[in-house]
């Protein structure tokens, strides 16, 4: 059938990841650094992700393509990935970024999306995830932090460790962080048990 769909200009797509977010349909994804449209049948053809794309890479055109697939979209909204931003390893992401703009950041460490089933779902959506392991990275992730925290509209934080002593390390680097940017931002640490649970929040 003949309707309106997306369509991403690669050349101006930096793969920012903002579309991804903005479209609740789960029909866009990040694939080596650029927007794709992976589900055709999943672009409901409203263009949520038009205005959230800073580089004007997203338009609409009418072509050939499958019908929305409205039952098919809600039966996979669980499973949705929250990830808003690539990459999410704190050792490679830029010091600015678009999506840093008023960011929710979730400083996560890399055992607790394996530890709690539901990380996505409950912790992931809406914020900017950060992943460290401050153990097995063997770096001062305050110094960055800092400047990520200082550089940007940062709107809160939230530490997610596990209980594990070596996360602490996570905790420990974010509130030096926070504390040497000079801003005071609301600052929550949700600890996840060994057998994944979530022990306070």
């Amino acid at each position: 059938m003949i309707r309106k769909i997306i369509s991403i200009d690669e050349n101006k797509c930096t793969g920012c990841g903002l579309c991804t977010t903005a479209c609740h349909e789960g029909a866009i994804e990040i694939i080596d650094g650029k927007a794709k449209l992976i589900r055709e049948n999943h672009c409901d053809g409203f263009g949520d992700c038009l205005p959230v794309c800073p580089e004007g890479a997203i338009s609409f055109e009418e072509r050939e393509a499958p019908a929305y697939d409205e039952k098919t979209v809600k039966n996979s909204a669980s499973h949705q990935s929250m990830l808003s931003n690539w990459p999410c390893q704190l050792k490679l992401v830029p010091v600015s970024a678009p999506y840093f703009d008023k960011a929710k950041l979730l400083i996560a460490a890399d055992c607790t999306a394996f530890a709690y089933a539901d990380i996505h779902r409950d912790l992931m959506k809406s914020k900017v995830c950060l992943i460290a392991c401050p153990k097995l990275d063997a770096e001062d992730y305050s110094i960055k932090l800092s400047k990520i925290i200082r550089e940007n509209d940062i709107s809160e934080i939230t530490v997610l460790r596990m209980e594990v002593p070596c996360c602490g390390g996570l905790e420990y680097y974010t509130k030096k962080a926070l504390e040497s940017s000079g801003k005071e931002l609301p600052f929550n640490v949700i600890t996840v048990s060994i057998d994944g649970l979530i022990m306070d929040i």
